[in-house]
């Protein structure tokens, strides 16, 4: 593992911190953003786009740099270093922008990449249903081809974080119901504004409403808005499943809770407590900030492989699991160490509370892949244990849906 940068990584480093350092005002902190939709977040990103710091391992045909992987960590690591909100389109970079990238035609990367870039306009990934969660190719929205080459798309989708602000979204969709489950999926672009297109905010025990439930009543989708070919969008779903692991994975950054944070967090209060408590939460809170480290360096194995050139192993899957556990044992131990003061909903200077915190991070042992998925996936891809048995393998969707599995 290499902890240092190379001569041009180091210099790279020193142009994004400059850049930050002189936007600082208008780039905003995390501290101060209580949602995206404040009116600035679009406005943020345009500003990093402009300056090249949006997209920068896109092709320049599509409206990225042409950059390294490792370039974009570094963006990364100084964003969460300056406490710079993250980019509201997050999931339009990291997830759907590469599955139009790479399955796309050319008039889709013409008419849409820019404008992600730019949050011009805002996606989000509909994939998840009520019935098909860590199961994806169970999902039983419908797209029914017409005589005129048009598809007709009747479903649900739920969980879609922030389909209430987007655009666009990519949609995973079930055409041939006579085939294996995995093999009679398409995916298309969805106008979210389109008639017969509904969404329906999930109020969380935060008091926020990221995630929403998505109707689709008979929207008419043209094919030229198809991803892929007719039948093939498993294929194409496991571009922006493989996407999303390494967007969530972390390099080198915590999930959720910076470790300075809680560190000062603890100082200020640990104090007032008995000498036996303090023993307790000087424990607690050093068993956590070894786990952050651990998966901090984890973070650093990913990019030093993606320094040298190299793909990375397992360290997304692992970093994600690892990390969602350790920034849920500090926010539990925050708030416990506010005592009574717990029971209220903010803090003084109006920054996100702890409370806030502790109540948003068990949705990320689900987003992104479920602790269950990802620790089979470290089971089977890394240790090499048996996969799970499949009973539905050779069975079509349509003999799996009237079974009732």
């Amino acid at each position: 593992m290499d902890f240092d940068d190379t001569p041009e990584e180091a210099a790279w480093r020193a142009e994004v911190r400059g850049f930050l350092e002189e936007h600082k005002e208008q780039l905003g902190s995390r501290s101060g953003q209580r949602s995206f939709d404040d009116g600035l977040s679009r406005e943020r990103q345009a500003l990093l786009y402009e300056a090249g710091l949006v997209g920068v391992t896109w092709p320049e045909e599509a409206g990225g740099r042409g950059g390294t992987p490792m370039q974009q960590a570094i963006i990364d690591q100084e964003m969460a270093r300056a406490d710079i909100p993250g980019l509201i389109n997050l999931i339009g970079i990291g997830m759907c922008g590469p599955t139009v990238i790479y399955h796309g035609s050319d008039d889709q990367k013409e008419r849409y990449l820019k404008r992600l870039l730019r949050a011009d306009d805002i996606w989000c990934q509909l994939f998840s249903e009520p019935a098909s969660g860590s199961d994806l190719a169970a999902l039983r929205t419908r797209a029914v081809q017409d005589g005129e080459g048009n598809w007709h798309i009747t479903g649900q989708k739920v969980w879609t974080t922030l389909a209430h602000l987007s655009d666009y979204g990519i949609l995973l969709t079930r055409t041939d119901p006579d085939v294996a489950k995995h093999r009679g999926l398409t995916m298309f672009v969805v106008d979210m504004k389109a008639p017969g297109v509904t969404v329906r905010p999930l109020q969380q025990m935060s008091g926020g409403a990221d995630f929403n439930e998505v109707f689709f009543d008979d929207v008419v989708v043209p094919d030229s808005e198809r991803l892929g070919d007719v039948n093939d969008g498993w294929r194409v779903a496991l571009t922006t499943l493989m996407s999303e692991r390494l967007t969530l994975g972390g390099g080198g950054t915590e999930i959720g809770v910076s470790t300075e944070r809680i560190a000062a967090h603890v100082a200020a209060h640990v104090a007032g407590l008995s000498a036996e408590r303090q023993a307790i939460v000087r424990q607690q809170f050093g068993r956590s900030y070894v786990a952050s480290l651990g998966i901090r360096y984890t973070g650093y194995r990913l990019l030093t492989a993606l320094s040298q050139g190299r793909l990375p192993g397992p360290e997304a899957s692992a970093g994600k699991l690892a990390g969602t556990r350790a920034a849920r044992d500090m926010a539990d131990l925050a708030v416990r160490l506010l005592g009574d003061d717990a029971v209220y909903g903010a803090t003084v200077d109006g920054s996100e509370s702890w409370q806030s915190l502790q109540a948003v991070l068990p949705g990320m042992a689900i987003a992104g892949g479920t602790n269950e998925v990802l620790r089979n996936i470290i089971g089977e891809r890394v240790l090499g244990l048996p996969s799970e048995p499949r009973a539905d393998k050779d069975k079509t969707f349509k003999e799996l849906a009237a079974a009732g599995a």
